[in-house]
């Protein structure tokens, strides 16, 4: 499993400890062992560029995901197929006015947007009310396992 962080943003972050994640996430979730991730770290003004470009929307926002090869999870028995998953791109430094808001660490904040990120590069999303239920209740299933206790209050929109 190819996991790489690319941190362009000049905030200092924890990378290991979202490869771990990445790869715990890829495992939980049934992704083929070969599958690549990528995890990019940006400024505001980068985060701001992509949002607009790609979703139309003024200002920086939290996460954005790009999926590549429209990957699924798995199963225990039918792993995906080998392939790019995509990039998970995140601004450290609107988690860090989420984390603040929130009551938790950036870092935390962090790993729930890298989940978050990675359950819409697989198909994911939280349009409907009943999308948004199985998203965010999976979304804090994994978080809560990798972290062994309780995952943090979810702000991701």
């Amino acid at each position: 499993m190819s996991i790489e962080v690319n941190n362009e943003s000049g905030v200092p972050a924890d990378e290991e400890n979202l490869i771990r994640l990445g790869r715990f996430l890829l495992d939980g979730l049934f992704v083929h062992p070969e599958a690549e991730l990528s995890i990019i770290l940006v400024d505001t003004t980068a985060m701001e560029k992509l949002h607009i470009e790609w979703m139309d929307e003024p200002g920086p926002t939290d996460v954005l995901s790009f999926p590549m090869d429209e990957l699924r999870p798995g199963t225990a028995g039918r792993l995906t197929p080998a392939g790019v998953l995509g990039d998970v791109v995140l601004c450290p430094e609107v988690a860090q006015a989420q984390a603040e808001k929130a009551g938790h660490s950036t870092q935390e904040e962090l790993l729930l947007l890298t989940t978050h990120g990675v359950l819409h590069l697989l198909g994911y999303d939280h349009v409907e009310p009943d999308e948004e239920a199985e998203m965010f209740a999976l979304q804090r299933s994994l978080l809560a396992d990798y972290l062994g206790g309780k995952a943090p209050e979810e702000t991701v929109s």
